[in-house]
């Protein structure tokens, strides 16, 4: 009889986690459970809790915390009568989602789940993406130097990001960090739009955006702005709201990875928004103080870090063996009285590879998108550019360097020669340019037609206050007179000589119109 049950025992496969293991629950609270009597489990392993006085209903757990004799997980449903004594067991697998192209235009839950009211997902051709990951190595990754466009001149000129970037936008509360976001993923829609109709050539852009700790109203306001401009058909919103547990903000954005990691991986070019990390951190924080962790800085746990740079690394461009896909990640963190220095910001600030950082002092006096030139950078750089941009971008950089130094000299009331004055004047005309409504993002080719007529000094005669309307007129006119112009610096992507001349004709054409 002994040699019988040795005989089965040793037929048993113990490689593979959570194969025939069953265990008890004898804690449980606050969305986290601790299990006695689980043999074999794997750490992310999904577990099994039965509804007490039920064998069929059960909610879906993470192994989360492995101990000696113990397995502390978090619940993903919390909906079920979960007490006590429930059963538990483990499934051998891990986190995975079903994704397909049928989540374009829907609102989902972390289970992919729509939560918007227009009914099922069906999936023609699933696949399944695991949650967590471990992310492409160098070999397979290709450099980054397509562009993003982002339709906000300041950051498309200064700040360039390129498809498969991490770039992080920081700010105080009530900076317009949301809506940066927001207008950038419109830009992509609108961009989309232009290839569809065949206006310009190029690869399309999807955007996910995941709210992490939102309102639902803010949520609900962002969707209907995507409806009315017509973009949500090329975007996905994954929502864990503020009602939501701690556990399903904590998977959020991993989910909204794998998402964006499936397009990718088909070779098409994604962007993903995680709103806000700073609120991910915190849910991570609490999950981790319930299950007895150590705290550390702050009460975060010893692995934060590791929280937020297994999920950035997983950005990236691929190489054309693997199909030349892409995935870009615009991280945003919450800063409280502008300290960049606090621990969360500076953990995110070392993963990615640059920052987009918004002053509250400069979206208080009006200056909007609220961007602090100084303190954002793009360790991408011009290769996340086209040659057009560079062309325009680098007398402006230059402007703008000579602007800032001049314009604390003359704070004081210093009396300066013309020539100073003359370079104070365009800074000040450069600096209304960057002002940019939300949702008034501009295509590239305006945005270079724009850069270069005031680098060319064309619009030094016009009075300040008026820099604003007279851009847009000129941009108008561009595009009532001179379309054809505007598609071939689309096109060709530099300003050749024949162009510039056109250019001079174009605006000399205007300012005589206009006048």
């Amino acid at each position: 009889m002994v040699e019988s049950i040795k005989n089965k025992i040793n037929q048993i496969d113990f490689s593979k986690p959570g194969i025939y293991s069953e265990g008890e629950v004898i804690s449980y609270g606050d969305g986290i459970a601790t299990i006695n009597g689980l043999k074999n489990v794997a750490m992310g392993e999904v577990v099994h809790i039965y509804e007490y006085g039920s064998h069929g209903k059960y909610a879906p757990a993470l192994a989360f915390n492995l101990s000696y004799d113990t397995v502390g997980v978090i619940l993903l449903d919390e909906t079920l009568n979960i007490q006590t004594g429930c059963i538990a067991k483990t499934t051998g697998e891990t986190l995975n989602i079903e994704v397909s192209d049928a989540f374009l235009g829907r609102v989902i839950d972390i289970f992919g789940r729509p939560i918007d009211g227009k009914g099922n997902i069906f999936h023609p051709n699933p696949k399944k993406q695991p949650v967590e990951r471990k992310a492409y190595g160098v070999i397979d990754r290709e450099s980054v130097n397509v562009p993003l466009q982002t339709g906000i001149i300041a950051i498309d000129a200064l700040i360039p990001i390129g498809r498969g970037q991490r770039e992080l936008i920081i700010g105080d509360r009530q900076t317009g960090k949301t809506a940066l976001a927001l207008d950038i993923i419109i830009n992509q829609g609108r961009i989309n739009q232009r290839i569809e109709n065949g206006e310009i050539e190029g690869k399309p852009v999807y955007s996910i955006y995941v709210a992490i700790g939102q309102k639902q109203s803010k949520v609900a306001q962002i969707i209907r702005k995507l409806e009315e401009l017509n973009v949500l058909k090329y975007t996905i919103v994954l929502s864990a709201s503020s009602s939501d547990s701690a556990s399903v903000q904590y998977l959020a954005p991993y989910v909204g990875t794998a998402i964006g990691e499936y397009f990718m991986e088909i070779g098409d070019d994604a962007l993903i928004v995680y709103d806000d990390l700073s609120k991910h951190a915190r849910a991570y924080r609490q999950i981790s103080l319930l299950l007895h962790r150590p705290p550390g800085r702050e009460a975060y746990p010893g692995d934060i870090f590791y929280l937020h740079s297994r999920l950035l690394e997983r950005s990236a461009r691929l190489n054309k063996s693997l199909g030349g896909g892409s995935l870009t990640s615009l991280p945003i963190i919450e800063t409280l009285a502008g300290d960049i220095s606090a621990y969360i910001p500076t953990n995110v600030i070392s993963i990615t590879d640059g920052q987009i950082y918004l002053k509250s002092e400069l979206f208080n006096s009006g200056i909007k998108p609220a961007i602090d030139i100084g303190n954002s950078v793009s360790r991408v750089g011009g290769s996340a550019q086209i040659k057009a941009m560079k062309q325009v971008a680098g007398p402006l950089k230059l402007n703008l360097a000579q602007f800032r130094e001049l314009q604390t000299f003359v704070q004081f009331g210093v009396e300066v020669d013309p020539t100073t004055q003359k370079k104070i004047d365009l800074g000040l005309r450069l600096v209304e340019i960057l002002k940019q409504d939300q949702y008034s993002s501009m295509p590239v080719e305006e945005e270079v037609v724009l850069l270069w007529a005031v680098t060319q000094g064309y619009a030094n005669d016009i009075d300040l206050e008026k820099v604003q309307p007279w851009s847009k007129s000129l941009l108008q006119f561009f595009r009532d007179y001179y379309a054809d112009t505007l598609l071939h610096i689309n096109k060709e992507k530099v300003l050749s000589s024949e162009i510039e001349i056109k250019l001079r004709q174009a605006i000399d054409e205007f300012k005589t119109k206009g006048e």
